[in-house]
């Protein structure tokens, strides 16, 4: 029996590692283009102003294809098992980075951006993964694992993306296909499958859309408040995607490498904050005051980002803002413990479908700020930030009613 132990213990750490290098190439391929893509859409209209509006389309459509995929992959992962869902997706990543990379126009920019949601929709089966291999008590400390895989491609991405897009903005795309096709040949021969057999729930359409999803969301009164925190955060965040490389453009007068360089800095926070913290501080602490307390330190953070008059006062900001990273672990650790395993893939898809509903309107919104706002100067230019730190106050204040409304609850009942 102990012998039986020793070997699914070490089962379970070498799946979790083969699941954190899947998630760094991905997210590493992701990162390499985040520098470029602003100043190839301003390429292509040669307008600043004009250049913020269109990226905030250009992130709400990949947003939106989220929002239509990743209940569908979720729920095909909960019947046909992760492994399939992730090289599927790997793979349909390459082939959606070629096809930026030989983009002519816009119009077909945008149908890159739009296949890449759907690809990219595989991060709900990677939670999903994760919860199928951790305890409830150990999740918020596997998601925290994520984030800090996450945040370290996104350390090494952008920053090879600045240095890439010195040789042409559509150079970082051809290396970014290759990532992914790396992470599809590293699944192919190593990730191992999580999900057993007996566990798996048959695939139904009347799960597996936006809407469908989210009722497993109603069952759960206190899921509700959950999600509706994780739409909030998720608003806020894209405030980044959305206009963080123009205005630091505008404000500061910093290239893809410079930008490049300072988002490297964000992941190596990033990743200290949800490999080293997250876990420390969900065990001290509990999950619930963690991610309340991430919240508000975003928010401060935030805040300063756009206020700060100068270049290193703007890099200083980024340390509190760092924070924010104690909130999404603690929050997916919160919500898993209140679904049955074979509902992961599910909540994972109804999570993510939230976040998307966020990221279509999102980044629509803060493009629009930033394009009104620009034209009244540089102070002006930061007001996007400020609205985002109020979305994380209200997410904070949401997020510890209805986390200690649901920990009474289970009280009551135990």
């Amino acid at each position: 029996m102990l012998e039986l132990r020793l070997t699914l213990k070490l089962v379970r750490k070498s799946a979790i590692g083969f699941i954190l290098v899947a998630a760094v190439l991905d997210v590493m391929a992701m990162g390499i283009v985040i520098p470029v893509l602003p100043h190839l859409i301003e390429e292509f209209v040669g307008s600043n102003a004009r250049a913020g509006l269109l990226n905030g389309l250009f992130v709400a459509l990949w947003a939106g294809m989220q929002f239509l995929a990743s209940p569908v992959i979720g729920s095909l992962s909960d019947q046909y098992g992760r492994r399939p869902v992730i090289l599927i997706s790997c793979a349909g990543l390459a082939a959606d980075y070629v096809l930026m990379a030989l983009a002519p126009n816009l119009w077909w920019l945008a149908v890159g951006r739009i296949l890449a949601g759907v690809t990219s929709s595989s991060f709900t089966t990677i939670y999903a993964y994760m919860a199928d291999v951790t305890a409830p008590d150990d999740r918020a400390r596997g998601y925290g694992l994520i984030g800090a895989a996450f945040s370290f491609g996104f350390v090494l991405g952008p920053a090879l993306g600045g240095l890439l897009g010195h040789f042409g903005p559509r150079v970082p795309f051809w290396v970014a296909a290759g990532l992914s096709g790396v992470a599809f040949l590293y699944g192919l021969f190593v990730l191992p499958e999580s999900l057993p057999v007996e566990k798996r729930m048959a695939f139904s359409w009347k799960r597996a859309n936006p809407v469908g999803a989210m009722i497993l969301l109603k069952r759960h009164f206190e899921l509700v408040g959950l999600a509706m925190v994780n739409f909030l955060l998720y608003f806020a965040h894209h405030v980044f995607s959305a206009v963080f490389v123009l205005y630091a453009g505008f404000k500061f007068g910093w290239g893809p490498l410079q930008v490049g360089l300072l988002l490297a800095m964000v992941g190596v926070l990033d990743m200290a904050v949800q490999g080293g913290l997250v876990g420390r501080m969900s065990k001290r602490f509990g999950d619930r005051r963690t991610m309340v307390f991430g919240l508000w330190a975003g928010a401060v953070g935030i805040a300063l980002m756009g206020l700060v008059p100068t270049g290193a006062m703007f890099i200083a900001a980024m340390f509190p803002n760092a924070l924010w990273g104690l909130a999404m672990p603690t929050l997916q650790a919160l919500m898993t413990r209140r679904v049955s395993e074979s509902e992961q893939g599910q909540l994972q898809g109804a999570n993510m479908s939230v976040a998307s509903i966020a990221g279509v309107a999102s980044p629509l919104f803060f493009g629009w700020v930033y394009s009104i706002s620009v034209p009244h100067g540089r102070e002006a230019a930061g007001i996007a930030f400020y609205i985002a730190a109020l979305v994380l106050v209200a997410g904070a204040v949401l997020g510890g009613v209805t986390a200690r409304r649901a920990n009474r609850q289970e009280k009551a009942q135990t």
